[in-house]
């Protein structure tokens, strides 16, 4: 019987190729080297198994010794299910020979060992693709990392955009930024999850944990927002902080810089919200010296007030000195509170900060007076309050 199957053997590995050829697209468009490299691999098998029928004990049905006969990058181009594709297309060539390959008493031997042998190195081959998902796995986190590392730096290099596309991120649309504290007892198991739960809510997704806080950087055409907010209870207790959004993956380090510097600031407002834009958190982030967001208040609030004309920043000056009393300030400009009222929404209009509401009028108090400490004299965007 052995004699038989070991003269069989170039019969059934060209029978085994001719029905892969015919079958299976994937093997179709596989390159000509790959191919050849699976004509090897089956050729293997069979001899594998032949050595396993002869003398089960010396023999092996472990994938990775039959893979052994290709190079290691086959399995980049060929998945699991090829895999197994193959192993069943083989398993079928073998046994639609075993008229011609064994006698009448020994065929129903033949088929059994067959059918066991096919089993365990399926089984086999589920290992070891398993060892290299995790192995990838591992790696990915490692790179994933030093990706979310580089951005929270402002490190965007030209090698940025081969590790990110190492990772699967495809960088149409937007990208934004959100920060807050690692939910507690978080292992691997949960890690893993975590970031399958980024990658639904975003079609771009990176997952950086670092120590006991939790950086998240999505990327899309969709509202980020609201896929931001989709992530909330990934996060642990406390504060969450999403920075503005940006135009590329280039430009996170802006968004990441400002959602970090909100998570320091935002201990000054006990009653922000969950989770709470950085943009939001100007006047605190200003007031720990927060570079950017000086810059913003003075460019996105002052200068268009400013730009408007003096009685804009007259009436807004006034309105809040008064107490934000509509007729005491009226009575300090000379004007009809209507023409306060009037001017209030104007302002609303232009910096998009509502002068008559508690939280948005101290936002636009704190730009009032970085704006009149930069018109005083010269200052430097380093300098602090």
């Amino acid at each position: 019987m052995v004699k038989r199957l070991r003269s069989g053997t170039s019969q059934l590995t060209s029978a085994a190729l001719a029905r892969l050829d015919s079958e299976l697209a994937w093997y179709r468009a596989l390159q000509a080297e790959d191919r050849s490299w699976i004509g090897l691999v089956a050729q293997a098998g069979i001899a594998s198994f032949i050595a396993w029928y002869e003398n089960p004990e010396r023999g092996t049905s472990n994938a990775a010794e039959i893979f052994r006969a290709a190079p290691p990058e086959l399995t980049r181009s060929i998945s699991l299910q090829h895999t197994l594709q193959l192993v069943r297309i083989v398993v079928e060539i073998v046994e639609e020979h075993t008229e011609t390959l064994a006698t009448p008493a020994d065929r129903s031997a033949l088929r059994e060992a067959v059918l066991l042998y096919s089993r365990e190195v399926a089984f086999s081959a589920a290992e070891v693709y398993a060892r290299a998902a995790e192995s990838r796995g591992a790696w990915d986190a490692r790179l994933e990392a030093l990706v979310v590392d580089s951005l929270l730096r402002g490190e965007a290099d030209e090698g940025l955009r081969s590790r990110v596309a190492a990772l699967g991120w495809a960088g149409r649309g937007n990208t934004i930024v959100l920060v807050g504290s690692v939910e507690p007892h978080l292992d691997d198991v949960s890690s893993a999850e975590l970031r399958r739960a980024a990658r639904r809510a975003s079609s771009d997704a990176l997952v950086g944990i670092q120590g006991d806080r939790l950086v998240v950087v999505l990327g899309g055409e969709g509202n980020l927002r609201a896929q931001a907010e989709a992530l909330l209870d990934r996060f642990g207790p406390g504060p969450v902080v999403i920075g503005p959004q940006v135009r590329s993956l280039a430009d996170a380090g802006r968004s990441a810089r400002a959602a970090l510097s909100g998570l320091v600031a935002v201990t000054a407002w006990p009653s922000a919200p969950r989770p709470v834009l950085a943009d939001e958190l100007l006047p605190e982030r200003m007031l720990i010296g927060d570079v950017d967001a000086r810059r913003t208040l003075l460019s996105e609030v002052y200068a268009p007030l400013l730009g408007v004309g003096g009685h804009l920043l007259e009436t807004l000056s006034a309105y809040l000195s008064e107490g934000r009393s509509l007729e005491a300030t009226a009575r300090q400009l000379f004007v009809h509170p209507n023409t306060v009222r009037y001017r209030l929404k104007r302002i609303t209009t232009v910096t998009g900060w509502d002068p008559t509401d508690a939280r948005e009028g101290f936002v636009l108090q704190i730009a009032l007076a970085a704006g009149r400490l930069d018109a005083a004299g010269p200052h430097s965007d380093s300098g602090r309050l």
